[in-house]
């Protein structure tokens, strides 16, 4: 298979054959405990949120870095309009549970899109991670990590070999 070939393939892969398992993926739920959500953000770069697990409604998603906005204090924010819920997110600002730090409407993509649309949309967004969903339920993530390997899966399973 040449590279071209390869490619096409792999742009046409549903994202609902290559999310990972659910129970796999970084998850609280809404009123989760900021501290509980902080000891995953020790060694993940973000979590979702969703409502609950019976009905994986999704809420948002907490960042590494949105650590910072939760850590400082709330005069550390400049006041700009607009701003206030940024303030409202730091732990001495009020802020208590995953729901009320999380980044509300959190980029996400249907589960029966392609790769070729998640990475379109990663790079009008520049962002590495979109939440999958089938309607407003968490069904999966769909990472550039998670497609390196998918294409790198590919290419060996495949049979397929870049060609210079």
């Amino acid at each position: 298979m040449d590279r071209e070939s390869a490619l096409e393939k792999f742009h046409a892969i549903r994202l609902m054959d290559i999310a990972p398992d659910l129970k796999t993926i970084p998850m609280v739920e809404s009123n989760t405990d900021i501290l509980d959500v902080l000891k995953i953000l020790r060694t993940r770069h973000h979590v979702w949120v969703v409502e609950n697990r019976k009905t994986m409604r999704l809420v948002g998603i907490i960042r590494y870095l949105d650590v910072i906005d939760i850590l400082l204090p709330p005069e550390a924010h400049r006041f700009k309009l607009g701003m206030t819920s940024r303030i409202m997110k730091s732990l001495l600002g009020g802020a208590t549970t995953a729901g009320d730090v999380a980044e509300k409407q959190p980029l996400a993509i249907e589960d029966t899109e392609t790769v070729l649309d998640a990475l379109m949309k990663m790079r009008k967004y520049k962002t590495q991670v979109l939440a999958v969903v089938e309607g407003d339920k968490l069904v999966g993530e769909v990472s550039l990590r998670i497609l390196i390997d998918e294409l790198l899966r590919l290419m060996r399973v495949g049979g397929a070999q870049w060609i210079q």
